[in-house]
């Protein structure tokens, strides 16, 4: 986990965007020119929460128009206009099958924007057993656009991810000794976007789970009622939701407790919905996102993601034979992504597989601390070494698919889980890979409904096989080199950008881009 080898890009980066435009605008392939639908006139009020910021078309903080722009870029991944006939496999994917997953995201998106409206409006007017008429009706209400990562190349990494099952009890008792956690209720949040720069300390107060900075305070006003001393350098304030995770001890503070703290500590303040009798499963459990605890008396209890600790995902990779780390991967800012490799899953490595990484199992595991229970033997945790730790919450259990980050339950086969800077949560995103084992082409148009900590990159696509022995076999053996493809509906504004500027190559981003191809509340802000 620590031993991550930290990789950049060559140094040279495009020299100005307007050449970058005219480069990338002389090789794409224009949209079709079928004009955008017109909004319905009877398009309900957005929720202020829920609503992307709707950038002017012109002018500082200018954003592209999908349908008319050719290219446009953020900090992460440069989208270029294509023919849907350019698509590798558009003609011949089965529309039907992914149907449902899209008109599952229209129950959101219709709160975001006229856009998304309207065409989910004449979404429901769709044949949903026609597929030669699902694929007019994305022909014609979307636009096309290839995404590419930050040096231009196409090429990404597709995994793919299960629900897990794993053995548990209502009670504690051996062998069920790990806690699974509900979310702490004193949990505390702070927009990063409010804090001044730089790493001193500043005053705040909590009001409810929020924290408030107080401005115009110093260091002397610290001991009076009701104020907290937030020490800035101790955070990490690169979350995509820019929500920094902190708790209150005395009249400090400080970042939520780390898995170490957790396991060694406990969480007083989180309810557990469940013990389960693996650590490791349990740790799998929170890198997929969901799962099942079957019960002893056949009772299955489903959970799914309700929050994280704040702490970066870290995990220790798995060493081969040649003692290199049996993933490849790189570290940005505070994210890890996986680099695309043609490399077969080496089943000689003895690890844990999970959406794409092989993790280290580890060295020496134990009993970890649980409020209120009495620990037979020595507390030393469960040896995992990554800071970060996930929250659940239970779920209605039932036959469909978990609830994914976008709040929907997933489709599999048709549902994927990405980075939400790049890709927007609900969106349509065509896929072409392999499937694992056979290398037989895998080109079908998914859905983009969840995310994760370890699903990071322009080019990531992270897909969902179900739950069952086959789906985890097919899912931990899923990595394969990918290209993607969002689907864009027409007139949506995307990528706006505060000013015109450079944007440099490997380090730095002009700070023109923004961060996400479209902001929302709770997946991906900017600044």
């Amino acid at each position: 986990m620590n031993t991550l080898s930290h990789r950049f890009p060559p140094a040279a980066r495009w020299a100005a965007v307007a050449v970058a435009v005219t480069w990338l605008a002389g090789c794409a392939v224009a949209p079709s020119a079928a004009p955008p639908p017109a909004a319905s006139a009877s398009a309900a009020p957005t929720p202020a929460s829920t609503e992307p910021q709707r950038p002017p078309a012109s002018g500082p903080g200018a954003a592209s128009v999908a349908g008319q722009a050719r290219t446009f870029s953020t900090q992460l991944a440069t989208y270029t206009a294509v023919g849907f006939s350019t698509v590798p496999g558009w003609s011949r994917d089965d529309f039907t099958e992914g149907w449902p997953a899209f008109l599952g995201s229209c129950k959101v998106l219709t709160t975001r924007g006229a856009e998304w409206k309207s065409v989910c409006d004449r979404a429901a007017r769709i044949d949903a057993k026609n597929s030669t008429a699902i694929r007019n009706f994305f022909e014609s209400e979307f636009s096309a656009y290839q995404i590419r990562d930050d040096d231009r190349k196409p090429d990404g990494v597709v995994t793919g991810y299960f629900e897990p099952e794993i053995n548990g009890s209502r009670t504690y008792q051996a062998p069920y000794i790990y806690p699974v956690y509900g979310q702490p209720e004193d949990m505390l949040f702070v927009d990063a976007r409010k804090l001044p720069a730089g790493g001193g300390t500043v005053a705040a107060r909590v009001q409810g789970r929020e924290v408030v900075v107080q401005t115009g305070l110093s260091t002397r006003d610290m001991g009076a009622p009701g104020l907290y001393a937030l020490n800035l350098s101790s955070i990490t304030r690169d979350t995509l939701d820019r929500r920094v995770r902190l708790r209150a001890e005395g009249r400090q503070l400080l970042p939520y407790y780390t898995r170490e703290e957790i396991e060694t500590k406990g969480a007083p303040n989180a309810r557990v919905l469940a013990f389960v009798d693996s650590a490791t499963a349990l740790y799998e459990m929170q890198i997929q996102g969901s799962g099942r605890i079957r019960l002893p008396s056949g009772e299955v209890i489903r959970v799914a993601y309700a929050e994280q600790n704040g702490q970066p995902f870290r995990p220790t990779l798995a060493q081969n034979k040649s003692g290199k780390p049996a993933s490849q991967v790189r570290t940005r800012g505070g994210a890890i992504e996986l680099e695309v490799d043609d490399d077969e899953v080496d089943d000689s490595v003895a690890g844990i597989r999970v959406r794409g990484f092989t993790l280290a199992r580890p060295v020496a595991s134990g009993a970890v601390m649980v409020p209120g229970r009495r620990i037979a033997g020595p507390v030393i945790g469960s040896g995992i070494t990554d800071p970060s730790y996930v929250f659940f919450k239970e779920s209605v259990a039932g036959t469909g698919g978990p609830v994914g980050a976008f709040g929907v339950p997933l489709s599999a086969g048709r549902s994927i889980a990405v980075d939400p800077r790049s890709t927007p949560l609900g969106y349509p995103v065509f896929v072409s890979t392999r499937a694992p084992g056979t290398g037989a082409p895998m080109q079908r148009l998914t859905i983009a409904q969840d995310t994760g900590g370890a699903i990071r990159g322009a080019v990531r696509a992270d897909y969902f096989f179900g739950n069952g022995t086959q789906a985890a076999t097919q899912a931990r053996r899923m990595k394969e080199r990918g290209q993607l493809w969002i689907l864009l509906p027409r007139g949506l504004a995307v990528a706006a950008a505060a000013t015109s500027s450079i944007r440099t190559r490997g380090g730095a981003v002009g700070a023109d881009l923004p961060q996400c191809l479209v902001p929302v509340e709770g997946q991906c802000v900017d600044d």
